[in-house]
């Protein structure tokens, strides 16, 4: 079991999955204190942030005290030194908004933008939150749950006609 960095901010939820890895559960106003006292701890790899639509799954199952939300932000962090991970997943709310680890894992400035642009994820703090991925006058961000898939006709060319 990993032990919270003594500087990780206080009172935290930690989840086991797996009987291997290990879950927490900040809120966003203790993110990204937590994940500094990690990085302060030795962990020198954010590995991902990614973000994740529940919009049909509102009652999952969640630790005891977890209030869910409809985007989460998964963020996870690796030690080689330790040979350990830990996987933090924050409930970003309804209107997606976290602190950016921009200053903290400079890597982390594409997987923000990632995030951004296909789920409308606001990472505050951010240097440069613009599109990575969908031209700059895309409307929505596609990867939400109710962002509407439309239907384009597919066309062959000297395809026969219906007999």
């Amino acid at each position: 079991m990993i032990e919270l960095p003594p500087q990780a901010p206080q009172p935290m939820i930690l989840a086991e999955a797996l009987g291997a890895d290990v879950s927490c559960f900040p809120t966003r106003e203790q993110y990204y204190e937590l994940v500094r006292a990690f990085k302060d701890d030795g962990y020198e790899l954010c590995s991902d942030v990614c973000a994740v639509d529940y919009l049909g799954h509102p009652g999952r199952a969640l630790p005891d005290g977890v209030i869910p939300t409809r985007f989460e932000v998964v963020t996870n962090l690796l030690s080689m030194s330790k040979a350990s991970r830990v996987r933090i997943r924050v409930q970003a709310g309804d209107v997606p908004e976290v602190a950016s680890l921009f200053n903290l894992y400079p890597g982390v400035e594409a997987m923000e933008r990632e995030a951004f642009d296909l789920m409308g994820v606001i990472f505050t703090g951010h240097p440069d939150l613009t599109r990575i991925l969908m031209p700059e006058e895309w409307e929505g961000h596609p990867l939400r749950k109710d962002y509407g898939v439309g239907r384009v006709p597919v066309q062959f060319k000297e395809a026969p006609g219906p007999r």
